[in-house]
């Protein structure tokens, strides 16, 4: 069975809904997941939007949400429920270590809901960054699975 990521709040290429956005709440989705591969001993999510400032012409990747150390026997996150069991968020692009949920500024923009099954756990540091993470994940990964969700403001 492969690693599966889905949301009870939208599915794979549809709309976020705004109660999850810098227009509502800015709290994550709820997420969950399911088919951890044998040998897991931590999760990693990246929550990222390649579209950023303008999906017409885009520039860069905004990073949104970075968690790592989800524990092994962990399914979901998000929802407004705390981390659990080691679970540490890194340093998004607002430079705070929290959910961002999507504000584009123009346009329909794409975000990446990004899971990884580790076969270890990220050493943890205060500024984890996107870049830090996929660095410590580089040969540890046993799967990943994706969720795109789409949002445009008013």
């Amino acid at each position: 069975m492969p690693l599966e990521l889905s949301s009870s709040a939208f599915v794979h290429d549809g709309e976020i809904p705004a109660r999850y956005t810098c227009d509502g709440e800015d709290t994550a989705p709820p997420l969950a997941w399911s088919g951890a591969p044998a040998g897991t001993k931590s999760f990693a999510l990246i929550v990222d939007d390649p579209d950023a400032p303008d999906p017409r012409a885009p520039t860069r990747t905004y990073v949104h949400w970075v968690v790592f150390n989800l524990p092994p026997d962990a399914s979901g996150v998000g929802g407004g429920a705390a981390l659990t069991g080691g679970a540490r968020e890194g340093k998004n692009d607002w430079g705070k270590s929290r959910y961002g949920g999507p504000c584009p500024p123009i346009g329909k923009h794409r975000y990446f809901f990004k899971l990884y099954a580790l076969d270890a756990t990220v050493p943890d540091r205060s500024s984890t960054t996107k870049a830090d993470l996929e660095a410590a994940m580089r040969g540890h990964v046993l799967a990943h699975a994706e969720l795109v969700g789409l949002y445009q403001r008013g």
